[in-house]
């Protein structure tokens, strides 16, 4: 077994799913449980400086250069999230490893009849002849993100096992919540260190992602009336139904069920209520700053028109921006981009430069003056029960990462 499969199976075994109804940091116990698991073996590794945040879980740790050259080289940082996404459950994970695929339908649990299938998934082609780590179908496996703290691992393991390798400043953070969009509410970055860094949070090997959607919650409160329905006519006010005619009047493909590539969306994600009141969840995406402004715009020109038909404040609506594109700050340092794309074409891995249709922490870090674009980790089918990921791309992840590494330590 390979060391980065190895730490993978390890890390899967704690429950680690945030939660967004709680009202800790970390929002669960078992992200603070692989938090001091992921520091004690830090500690183990020769020469590294490791500080764990007692308070927000956070694992920071470094590895000091070893250059003798007078000339200074940046420090590289790398991060990866430790929690896993509360869509499934991610308690008691039972991976299982698939030597040398044979591109057929994977019988994930043959009691519940969950079968993984090339039809349904067809990514799984590309991996006829390749070893999946993949679920029994009633979790999720948690290759998001613990294949990308896998390949740090790894990758620092090498790296002082063998101190002739030359590198700059290492900085290393390991970090809670990114699944519920509070991975960095509590990040330092002047504790991490790190002049610039990489998110090893993406899917396929060679995705390289530094465009990201500019996103928003919204908070859609409707007031209704209730009458007792034999005496209705013209007295009720039913809000579940004026919660409808509000979602009608939005633009129906600008939904995540048409919309690919750079295309924003309104997505409405939880609806409750009755007749008197009702409530909708929603979130806005678009990695056009103008469209992202208009979006939003559009949210609240819908309700002040139903409050017109209906009378103010029967519709209440609540804008919160969450993050906004990190292109804008990679774009003065495109290196970060350059690097990673010559050292995978170094080593035959071909780049594939697209925008995440989502965030990372990366996004949010990016505006906090940490330059940090994205890379692949080998994994698919991520918050689901068909989760998995590709032994071989994971290795090759941690040579990218450690060729990247040698690239900045001549920058």
């Amino acid at each position: 077994m390979s060391q980065v499969t190895d730490f993978f199976l390890q890390y899967v075994s704690f429950e680690t799913t945030s939660s967004e109804s709680s009202d800790t940091f970390p929002s669960t116990e078992g992200q603070r449980s692989l938090g001091r698991y992921l520091a004690k073996q830090l500690m183990s590794l020769p020469g590294m400086q490791v500080d764990y945040d007692e308070t927000y879980g956070y694992v920071y740790a470094s590895l000091p250069s070893n250059l003798t050259g007078a000339t200074p080289v940046p420090s590289i940082g790398f991060l990866a999230h430790m929690d896993t996404s509360p869509e499934v459950s991610g308690k008691n994970v039972k991976p299982s490893v698939i030597k040398s695929y044979d591109g057929n339908d994977i019988i994930l649990n043959q009691e519940k009849n969950i079968v993984m299938s090339p039809s349904e998934f067809p990514e799984l082609a590309n991996y006829r002849g390749k070893d999946l780590i993949v679920t029994d179908g009633t979790t999720l496996l948690g290759a998001d993100d613990k294949a990308g703290v896998a390949e740090i691992m790894t990758m620092l393991s090498v790296l002082t096992a063998h101190p002739e390798l030359p590198h700059g400043d290492i900085k290393i953070a390991f970090t809670p919540d990114e699944e519920i969009g509070c991975g960095t509410d509590h990040f330092d970055v002047e504790r991490f260190g790190a002049e610039f860094a990489y998110t090893v949070d993406g899917g396929a090997l060679g995705e390289l992602e530094y465009e990201n959607f500019n996103a928003a919650s919204a908070t859609l409160i409707v007031h209704g009336k209730s009458v007792h329905p034999g005496d209705a006519k013209n007295k009720m006010r039913n809000a579940l139904l004026m919660a409808y005619e509000f979602h009608s009047l939005l633009p129906a493909m600008e939904n995540p069920m048409y919309t690919e590539g750079y295309e924003g969306f309104y997505h409405p994600d939880h609806i409750e209520g009755s007749v008197e009141y009702a409530k909708m969840d929603y979130i806005i995406r678009d990695h056009n700053s103008r469209k992202f402004t208009e979006k939003k715009e559009r949210f609240q020109k819908t309700a002040d028109f139903l409050n017109d038909k209906y009378g103010e404040n029967t519709f209440c609506v609540t804008i919160k921006d969450s993050y906004y594109n990190m292109k804008e700050q990679i774009l003065p340092h495109m290196h970060l981009i350059d690097h990673a794309t010559e050292a995978m074409r170094e080593l035959g891995i071909m780049p594939v430069i697209r925008p995440i249709r989502g965030g990372t922490d990366g996004a949010r870090l990016s505006f906090m003056g940490l330059p940090c674009p994205n890379l692949g980790t080998g994994g698919h089918n991520f918050h689901g029960r068909y989760e998995y990921v590709c032994i071989q791309s994971m290795e090759q992840t941690v040579e990218l990462l450690l060729a990247i590494i040698r690239r900045y330590s001549t920058f």
